[in-house]
């Protein structure tokens, strides 16, 4: 897509995104670099924003928009159940039984039992 300049731009969501990778990062930062400096991780945290920030309105005016978490279960196709349905169940989704497969040679309904011998006496 080409360059849009009258595309919106979701900056409450950009910014909300950041501060909860924010958070996140300077939780295992601190967990992770306990005995050492962590001001320039630190550093580098605040750095990111602007540039995540940037990186989102170039992205937004190119025309890309992530799913949120809400409309991506809006669009997901229904889970399946596991267990067999009832003859009285009148759902409109109906699940096919898995059939086993014809026996093979190798399989024991095969019959690849060996011959037996006559016994020598």
């Amino acid at each position: 897509m080409a360059w849009d300049s009258s595309r919106p731009v979701p900056w409450r969501r950009l910014i909300r995104e950041w501060l909860i990778y924010v958070a996140v990062m300077a939780v295992v930062l601190i967990l992770v670099f306990r005995s050492s400096n962590v001001l320039g991780a630190f550093a580098g945290l605040l750095i990111s924003g602007p540039l995540y920030v940037l990186m989102g309105f170039v992205l937004a005016k190119f025309g890309y928009q992530r799913k949120s978490l809400k409309e991506m279960r809006e669009t997901a196709p229904p889970p399946r159940s596991s267990t067999k349905k009832s003859k009285g169940d009148d759902s409109p989704v109906d699940v096919p039984e898995k059939r086993r497969p014809a026996p093979t040679s190798r399989t024991s309904g095969g019959g690849n039992r060996p011959k037996s011998k006559p016994r020598r006496r």
